[in-house]
Parts: C-alpha cells; structure tokens; sequence
C-alpha cells in the first residue's frame, strides 16, 4: 500500500463526515445562503478553523446561486478551496550542502511523536548518503532519551547524550563540538516539550538556542514543530505558543492515521502560513511523506486524485 493509500484511509473518519455532511445538506436543496450556512457549520466541525472555513464559503458564494447542485460538485470545488489554502505551504525540504554542521532543533509538546520523527527523517537523510548524528536534550524524560537511542541503534548513527536531568544547553554544546570533530553533516537535536511550564521551556530552548549560536552563529538552521493532528484546534495553539518561543520555521504533522481532524492542516495552513514539510500516518520509517496539498485535499473529500 503506497503512503497515500494510507493516508486516505487514515483520513476515512474525516472525509466520511465532510462527504455525509455534504450529502445531508444539499440532498434536494439548492446552492444559497441556508445551505452555505450549514456548508460553513460543517467545515467548522471538521476543524477546519474560522479563518479559511469563511474563507472557502466567500468563495462558494461566488457561484451561481439558487442552483441546483450534486455532491460531486460541491466535494470537487471544496476540494480546489482547500488545495488553494494549502498550496504556499507545500515547500520541499531542503538541508544546505555547503553548511556542516546542519542543525536541526526538533520542538513540541510531549507526544506529539517528536522522537519518532526525527528518526524516521534521520533514515530519510540517511539513504542521501548523510552522516546524521542525534543529541538527547530531552533531559528530563529518560523514555525520550532511550526512544532516540533505540532509532541511533537501528540506523546506526551516534547518539550524545547525558545523565539524566542534565543541563541540556551544555548537553547540545558538547554534542554540536563533537558532531563538528566528527564530520556529521546533519544533527537533530531532541528537546523537552513541557507546555504546562511554558515559562520554564522558554528559557530552557532560549538558552539552548543562544549556546548553539555561540558554536554556529548562524544556527539552528531549522526548526521544526512537531504536531499530533488528533489534538484538533489544540495544534493550532501550539503554534502560536512555539513561535513566541522560538522561531519555528517549519512544521510535520503526525498521526494522521485514524484521525477524525484532518481538517486541522487546513486551519494551520490559513493561520500560520509555515511550510508543511512532512505529514505523518503511522510508526514505520515509511510512514512519513512530503506533503502534497492536492493529495491531502483529495483525501480529505474523498475524491479521486
């Protein structure tokens, strides 16, 4: 089964309630404004957010009124407003050859799939003939630093790690100088995810941030957001929260298998703007794919791609 096989099954749960929805509302009415009220309602419960939700309809509303309209049609213009909204944040991600290290800082809340993230892009940079190197600045969580370990072990890339509760800015500028010894031509460093203590994970990523820089001024060269889609308009919050934090360049979306909050990449799109690198559907190195705005708005309303 490919990756987007997966992910239209993933999103069943979603594009069953936007296509039931879509049924129920035009089922012998017309297009006017009742039923693009209840066409607006329905994007919302699929959390789609109020930004591009009211952005789609102001562009049905541009259609012919007090017409009739099938399913089909309704699903395939939906499907273009979508794709419209998520198009600018389908970006390919990138790492420059000429800057080694490459730094990569991995946020997000704890089980967001972080961890298991940067493994599987780590495989990814892997099979581009990379030297790939991780740094354990999860500190306080030693299921964190034994996860990343276990995906060092299987790909057979160094791991720098310390005891636990260590000083995980001192941690990373350790790591980063022997990544630098060592020729790595990317590292991923893993960091806590503590939002209940926003204060405290501010000045824990602020001062990781300004040790790194202190190695490689112009680092970290990227720095991505991971989120679990199954949070709905949650994932949106934490955008925002990291950005303030630090400056998120980049976002990957996971668990998106099963999830009944697809719509949640829409209203990210529309609130954030940031480039999609990567969507997520499962556990296996496999289960991650660059992110196709067509694909995904295909998907989403259940149509043929």
């Amino acid at each position: 089964m490919s990756f987007w096989e997966k992910l239209g099954l993933g999103l069943k749960k979603s594009s069953a309630k936007i296509s039931n929805g879509i049924s129920d509302i035009f089922t012998k009415k017309k297009l006017d404004n009742s039923t693009l009220e209840e066409l607006e309602e329905l994007l919302l419960t699929a959390d789609m957010g109020v930004a591009s939700s009211q952005k789609i309809i102001t562009e049905f509303a541009k259609q012919k009124q007090d017409r009739d309209i099938t399913d089909a049609e309704i699903r395939s213009l939906l499907a273009q407003n979508i794709e419209e909204i998520l198009q600018p944040c389908e970006q390919k991600f990138t790492v420059a050859t000429d800057i080694k290290p490459y730094i990569i800082l991995m946020v997000g809340v704890n089980g967001a799939g972080k961890t298991t993230t940067i493994g599987k892009l780590a495989a990814k940079l892997q099979k581009q003939g990379k030297r790939v190197s991780f740094i354990a600045a999860d500190t306080f969580r030693a299921a964190a630093v034994e996860q990343l370990k276990a995906w060092a072990e299987k790909l057979n890339i160094r791991v720098f790690f310390g005891s636990d509760g260590c000083d995980s800015a001192g941690l990373c500028y350790d790591g980063i100088n022997g990544a630098i010894k060592n020729s790595d031509d990317i590292v991923f460093i893993d960091t806590a995810g503590r939002l209940q203590n926003k204060s405290g994970l501010m000045d824990e990523l602020k001062k990781i941030e300004r040790v790194i820089k202190k190695i490689i001024p112009q680092a970290p060269h990227k720095v991505l957001l991971t989120l679990d889609a199954t949070t709905g308009q949650n994932a949106v919050a934490q955008v925002q929260t990291f950005r303030e934090i630090i400056g998120v360049n980049g976002l990957i979306v996971t668990k998106l298998d099963g999830s009944s909050k697809g719509g949640i990449l829409v209203a990210i799109a529309e609130e954030s703007k940031l480039p999609i690198y990567y969507i997520g559907v499962g556990e296996q190195i496999e289960d991650l794919d660059a992110f196709n705005a067509h694909q995904y708005a295909c998907s989403l309303v259940d149509i043929d791609k």
